[in-house]
């Protein structure tokens, strides 16, 4: 039998502000990258990121409900200048988050060394002489 996944809990932010700016940029050029860069990227970035801050403001480090916050309040953004939906950024946020704290996206496992999401370029392999 299959076993659920866990929820993934984000550590508690050191510094809100600076965890926003991060993802705000972090986003901006994933979006630039995937397919041509746009000027409504910017401005959905900034979307994202606000939606994520205020929600880890009220509380909320749960991976899973911090996506569904975005999809919900994306929904009333108009995509008609961009490839993207309210989905593709939901799931990029949360791809981007699990990659700064090191897990696997597809199964939640622990596959680099943690450090913290702010005030870093990439997540750092595990080595075996580690």
């Amino acid at each position: 039998m299959n076993e659920p996944i866990t929820p993934i809990t984000l550590p508690p932010s050191e510094n809100l502000q600076q965890e926003g700016e991060w993802l705000k940029q972090t986003l901006h050029t994933w979006l630039d990258e995937q397919f041509i860069p746009e000027a409504v990227n910017e401005t959905i970035a900034e979307r994202a990121a606000k939606i994520y801050m205020r929600q880890r403001m009220e509380g909320e480090n749960d991976v899973g409900s911090l996506v569904i916050a975005i999809v919900t309040e994306m929904e009333s953004f108009d995509f008609s200048k961009s490839f993207f939906g309210e989905f593709a950024i939901a799931n990029a946020v949360s791809d981007l988050l699990l990659d700064s704290l090191g897990i696997e996206r597809c199964c939640g496992r622990e596959r680099f060394v943690h450090q913290p999401l702010s005030g870093r370029e990439d997540p750092a392999p595990k080595t075996d002489e580690e």
